[in-house]
């Protein structure tokens, strides 16, 4: 399996790594610690930003089951900064865009990517729901030049170019309006659909203010919803058609192939073209094989 950047220089040691890792230091409320009993056996990856990869600090090791490490593109290690997302929360992530108005490939942001497929993101395929979290800072006040979006987190498709995605938590405009909204895909090459928060997105993510946000995709049902340090937020769908196409006969699942990656901060985590740039702080990012109910995000946000 190829991939991107200083990803593939630790790929074979990766899991060798996670298993010597140390502990979480005194006084933080990392890693396991703060998952709620009832998600662990759905959480697929969980990045906090306190745990770099031995040997390679731009590596993020992944606290959840499947050990899918993720770069931290162009910044490495300097986008790990100190702040508390949550009550003894440890260093968070820095994402940015780097040279406003100027096409390169330097912006700050995460993630991982391979043209082959992730192997160990392979839960999310055939998979009945997914379920995307995390607390999120925003420091922009719009979109940047040229985009109509604003990337928060993600889980790409199996046939992805490093855009396209299965899950996704961000902010894109609707009918001419920024709306919070989640995004997701059913299978690969297919239609979209997005169920977009009613009210105005600069009060649900007020600026330089920690907000946790959660986007569960039942793919099952056609259902998606979105939630706000706990509760839900009320939304309606930018479409009234079938996109996902659940109408015909089962079973309804997502496509047969392993995802290409996770994009945290922006679109192309293999770092090869610029979109949707987002200048924020992020912590504690969960990706979940299943959706969530309104009682499991309640009680994972109380546990923060």
């Amino acid at each position: 399996m190829r991939r991107t950047g200083r990803v593939a220089v630790a790929a074979a040691a990766v899991l060798a790594a996670t298993a010597a890792a140390a502990p979480v230091s005194a006084g933080n409320r990392s890693g396991p610690d703060i998952v709620h009993p009832a998600l662990r056996s759905s959480l697929v990856a969980y990045y906090d930003f306190d745990h770099p990869l031995r040997g390679d600090p731009a590596l993020e090791q992944d606290q959840g089951r499947s050990s899918t490490e993720i770069e931290l593109v162009n910044g490495g290690t300097a986008m790990r900064v100190a702040d508390r997302a949550y009550p003894g929360g440890g260093r968070v992530l820095l994402t940015k865009q780097v040279n406003p108005g100027v096409t390169g490939n330097d912006d700050w942001k995460a993630g991982i990517y391979s043209a082959s497929g992730v192997r160990t993101l392979r839960p999310f395929s055939n998979a009945e729901g997914a379920t995307v979290m995390g607390w999120f800072k925003r420091s922009m006040d719009r979109p940047a030049a040229g985009f109509n979006a604003i990337g928060l987190a993600g889980v790409l498709t199996g046939d992805s170019d490093g855009h396209a995605v299965r899950a996704l938590l961000e902010l894109i405009d609707v009918n001419g309006e920024l709306k919070l909204v989640a995004l997701g895909r059913r299978i690969d090459g297919g239609n979209s659909q997005t169920f977009a928060a009613t009210e105005d997105w600069r009060t649900l993510l007020p600026k330089d203010k920690w907000v946790h946000l959660t986007a569960t995709f039942d793919f099952t049902q056609g259902t998606m919803a979105l939630y706000r340090n706990g509760k839900a937020v009320p939304g309606s769908y930018t479409r009234n058609d079938d996109p996902w196409l659940i109408n015909g006969p089962g079973p309804h699942v997502t496509s047969a192939a392993d995802a290409r990656g996770i994009k945290i901060g922006g679109s192309f985590p293999q770092n090869t073209l610029e979109r949707n740039p987002c200048d924020c702080r992020m912590d504690a990012l969960m990706f979940l094989d299943r959706s969530l109910s309104a009682r499991e995000v309640a009680n994972q946000f109380r546990l923060f």
